[in-house]
């Protein structure tokens, strides 16, 4: 008895060594205490303070048991929640542990307790029977024992250490007997001879105590009655048997066969096997045992979970008139097959992660268990599939945390798919999984963006107030209010609030007013984009609304030019008499006048086309009707669609050549001449040539150094291009490089009314053409995104070859007031040079067989030719056709 105490004590101490170099935290308290009863401050022995328990969420778990314990959060001391029993908990385990997991949060985190139940002396003794009956033969020799079924005791340890006493008496003494570890007999041994004709019933108490403060005791009563006759008893090779039994075996199995002799003859050597009766009920569903061989089989399921030793009482009995019966123990110890597979389970998850989650944030508490025992039951955890910014960590045992191990970005990957996998040690090996979704949370990481950096406009002028005119739009990658855009106009360089605004949803741009192309031509804005979340981001596009001209102007005549004209006969066939001077606020096709005489006009009278001069059809003399006015009507009409129109009415008085002199002599007397006005004229005609000759010269400096920079930047920013027809006439074809121009076209809608217009633009970022009110289209992009200085200078060159149109129409109206040819052949020759070479700045071309049209200068080549001139302006094209490697320039022949 000694022996066991120590031995137990050892047991103790060598577990609570074990706990104490585990790390984690170790309580005890008895069973059976009341409600409230202090267990240990578990908030102080954890490290954390009382203050931050409910702020951080303190909760307790005690994972598939009752809720035996609780913490007061208010003070943080661990007390007993409900009655414990240890026996019912923890059966006959020599140590009963209670395992707690504590959570917090802020960081999420978990700590392990366990809590010892302490065993009391609470459970006496208590025998199988109240009441067990022997039948021993008189005739049994001194020294035989008689086995006895022990009194159980739930309690453990010194409690559940019982002592036998059996009541004096002259025959019997109470022998103990143990059997290793596993058992221990208890047997009357027979010490005097029995005579059944002196007493044939014996009457004994066999009294059960514990080791327990205070003592508890059980007894049963011992009739004995003793028999006459059959004196021999079977008996068993072996009191006790040992046998090894893995789970799981199928019914039927053959366990053991039992064999025991009867030194007695006959009837009385006869022997029957049979479980005692003192065998607990359940055994028998499980085990049976032939009669007749002692083999005991299999009958019901075994299950190294549920019981792993099984202990069965086995009885001989001979055939006597007064049986005898034979003992023996069988001692089944059932050994562990892999049959359980490791079960997992979340405890705690925190979803979603943000995207801007630091490295290491826990998303996942877990823990494993495995029913199974020894390396059965020695499970390993993996993450699947493999690649995933999460990784495992083993916390404490078979817990685990789900980490994470890299960046996130919710704009890559929304949701993460996780399959986690548990596999024990056994053979065959066993495993479980779990699927784990983790959805990403959105930060507002990613700022609106427009698909392209800037847009250009084309609208039509006289557009009707709040017509749409474009839509932009931007994206933003994140979701939900991060992902909601608002626009508006950034007005801060132009205020703009009269001219356009635009939706603060749909980003759709509208005019607030009729555009007007004579007073705006360009607007330039920025819009932004702003999102909705915390802190907002922004991002911005530039906008080019370029105004479209109409044609909603009438061409205006000067007053000077309906003067009266004095003409003075005779006169010569073609002699030029006046013009009609006249202007267009319009721009393009718009702006280009062409003149014609009213139906109901003379015949003698003709008027250039496009110059507006006004000319005799015959030769006139003095028969024409000298002294009659004759009234012109001059139609004064524009290329624009639809067609405007304005009248200029002209008188025209025919004077003979007497009252031409007389008129002569009239200005003599008043001191006047006609001389000072040809040599205003001339003075005139000096200051044109040498201003057209300096501009000559500084477009070749400019041209120069534009050119030097051109090759610079033509370099960096372009690759190779193909030529693009930008528009055809009848009169002829100009074709440039694909690298520097764009095609326009047209104007939507007009297409092929006006199919020999020639538009040139500037290298010029996206653009979009407003084909009506409220309808853009977008072109192609230019590669470069920006309007360069050289690019501006070529849509103010485009701008003045309108002008330099005009002005050759002029040329031969000032030779016809000059004398001086030599003087006319300068001015014609300047101007159409200089007109040809600032087109050829202007519109460069690569291509060979490029061919210039001079359509608009037919007047001024007339001229050239007819001074004789031609050969010399041949020669000076072909220097620039060789300077230039551009190709060969034909120039038509009249």
């Amino acid at each position: 008895m000694e022996t066991e105490r120590r031995q137990l004590l050892q047991l103790m101490v060598l577990h609570a060594a074990w706990m104490v170099g585990s790390g984690q935290l170790h309580y005890s308290v008895p069973e059976e205490s009341q409600h409230g009863t202090f267990v240990g401050r578990i908030a102080q022995d954890l490290g954390l303070e009382v203050e931050e328990l409910v702020p951080r969420m303190f909760r307790m778990v005690s994972k598939g048991q009752e809720d035996y314990f609780e913490v007061n959060v208010q003070n943080g001391v661990l007390f007993v929640n409900s009655r414990i029993d240890r026996e019912q908990l923890c059966a006959q385990s020599p140590i009963c542990i209670i395992h707690l997991e504590m959570i917090v949060d802020k960081p999420l985190r978990i700590f392990h307790a366990e809590v010892e139940i302490r065993d009391i002396n609470d459970n006496a003794p208590i025998f199988p029977v109240n009441e067990h009956q022997l039948f021993i033969l008189e005739s049994r020799l001194l020294g035989s024992y008689f086995p006895l079924e022990g009194a159980s005791d739930a309690d453990i340890g010194s409690n559940g250490l019982l002592t036998y006493i059996l009541s004096p008496n002259d025959y019997f003494q109470l022998r103990e007997e143990k059997h290793g570890d596993l058992s221990k007999s208890l047997a009357l041994v027979l010490y005097n001879a029995l005579d059944r004709e002196k007493i044939s019933v014996h009457h004994l108490l066999l009294t059960a105590t514990d080791g327990g403060q205070p003592e508890l005791t059980g007894s049963v009563q011992l009739k004995i009655t003793v028999l006459d006759v059959n004196d021999n008893v079977p008996m068993f090779n072996q009191s006790v048997y040992e046998v090894h039994l893995l789970e799981n075996i199928t019914e039927g199995t053959s366990v053991i066969t039992l064999t025991a002799y009867d030194l007695d003859e006959g009837t009385n050597k006869e022997i029957l096997y049979s479980f005692s009766n003192m065998m607990p009920p359940h055994l028998r569903q499980i085990f049976s045992i032939d009669s007749n061989t002692g083999e005991i089989k299999i009958k019901g399921k075994i299950d190294f979970e549920d019981i792993n030793l099984f202990e069965l009482q086995v009885e001989a009995a001979d055939q006597g008139s007064y049986s005898l019966v034979g003992h023996c123990k069988v001692l089944i110890q059932v050994l562990d097959v892999n049959d359980n597979a490791p079960e997992l389970s979340v405890t705690s998850m925190s979803v979603p992660v943000p995207e801007d989650s630091p490295l290491g944030t826990v998303v996942a508490l877990m823990s494993i268990s495995d029913s199974d025992a020894g390396i059965n039951a020695q499970v390993s955890c993996s993450l699947w599939p493999h690649g995933l910014p999460f990784r495992l960590i083993s916390t404490f045992k078979n817990y685990y945390s789900l980490v994470l191990a890299e960046s996130l970005d919710r704009e890559e990957v929304a949701e993460y798919r996780l399959v986690v996998t548990v596999q024990d040690q056994g053979t065959p090996s066993l495993s479980a999984s779990s699927s784990l979704v983790v959805p990403i949370g959105d930060v507002n990481d990613n700022a609106p963006a427009f698909p392209q950096p800037s847009y250009t406009v084309f609208v039509k002028e006289n557009n009707p107030p709040g017509a749409h005119i474009f839509t932009v739009s931007a994206s933003d990658s994140d979701v939900a209010e991060n992902a909601l855009v608002s626009y508006w106009l950034d007005d801060k360089l132009w205020p703009l609030s009269s001219y356009i605004s635009v939706h603060s949803e749909s980003g759709k741009l509208y005019a607030l007013q009729p555009l007007d192309y004579e007073e705006v031509k360009l607007l330039e804005f920025q819009v932004r984009a702003k999102d909705a979340g915390l802190p907002s981001l922004c991002g911005n596009v530039t906008v080019q609304v370029f105004v479209v001209d109409e044609n909603d102007n009438a061409p205006e005549v000067s007053k000077a030019a309906e003067a009266p004209i004095l003409l003075v006969v005779p006169v010569t066939a073609g002699h030029m008499v006046g013009k009609i001077h006249a202007l267009d606020a319009d721009s393009g096709y718009n702006a280009w006048l062409h003149y014609e005489l009213h139906e109901a006009s003379s015949s003698s009278w003709r008027v250039g086309l496009y110059s507006g001069e006004i000319s005799t059809t015959h030769a006139l003399d003095e028969t024409e009707g000298v002294g009659n006015s004759m009234i012109l009507l001059v139609l004064v009409k524009d290329h624009g669609k639809p067609v405007r129109s304005t009248t200029a009415t002209l008188s025209i008085s025919l004077v003979a050549s007497t009252q031409a002199a007389q008129a002569d002599a009239h200005l003599s007397r008043m001191g006047g001449s006609l001389k000072p006005l040809v040599d205003t004229t001339n003075i005139y005609l000096i200051i044109a040539i040498c201003s057209v000759s300096s501009l000559f010269l500084l477009a070749i400096v400019v041209y120069v150094a534009l050119r030097c920079q051109s090759q610079l930047e033509d370099g960096a920013r372009y690759g190779p291009g193909t030529a693009t027809l930008v528009c055809a006439s009848e009169v002829g074809s100009w074709s440039y490089s694909q690298r520097h121009s764009r095609n326009l076209g047209c104007v939507a809608g007009e297409a092929g009314i006006k199919n020999d217009l020639m538009v040139f633009s500037p290298n010029i970022p996206v653009f979009a053409v407003n084909t009506g009110v409220g309808n853009a289209k977008e072109l192609v992009p230019n590669l470069s995104g920006e309007v360069s200085h050289m690019e501006a200078l070529r849509i103010f060159v485009t701008d003045a070859l309108v002008f330099l149109s005009r002005l050759n129409a002029w040329h031969y109206t000032i030779g016809h007031h000059i004398q001086r040819q030599w003087g006319l052949i300068a001015l014609c020759t300047s101007i159409y040079l200089f007109s040809f070479l600032i087109k050829f700045l202007a519109y460069p071309s690569t291509q060979a067989q490029d061919r210039y049209n001079f359509a608009y200068n037919k007047k001024c080549i007339k001229c050239i030719k007819k001074y004789k001139i031609h050969f010399i302006l041949t020669i000076f094209v072909r220097i620039l056709q060789r300077s230039r490697r551009c190709g060969e320039f034909t120039l038509p022949l009249l």
